[in-house]
């Protein structure tokens, strides 16, 4: 998968000023789906997030990358061919 940071408010037009950012996309297993996980927000929402997927123990905290920053520009993502999206929003109380 390729996210890309945008370097020109008219990135739709312009392909040619995006910096691509590779993200690790390990091969298809037989017998297996790959499903990747994206999970925005602030660097405490997320490592919440993350810390909650352990508990349930759905995923090890040191699977996830580290953190990336995004920049004020922002991300574009392209999935590769064939891939769906589903987002899910939802709220944690502060403090």
């Amino acid at each position: 998968m390729l996210c890309f940071m945008r370097q020109d408010p008219r990135f739709f037009q312009k392909t040619g000023d995006l910096n691509p950012l590779r993200l690790a996309s390990p091969d298809a297993q037989a017998g297996r789906e790959r499903l990747r996980h994206l999970v925005i927000g602030s660097p405490d929402g997320v490592r919440g997030a993350i810390n909650h997927l352990h508990l349930v123990q759905y995923a090890e905290r040191l699977e996830w990358s580290r953190q990336f920053k995004i920049p004020e520009s922002g991300i574009l993502i392209t999935p590769e061919q064939g891939e769906v999206f589903s987002y899910l929003l939802r709220y944690r109380q502060l403090g």
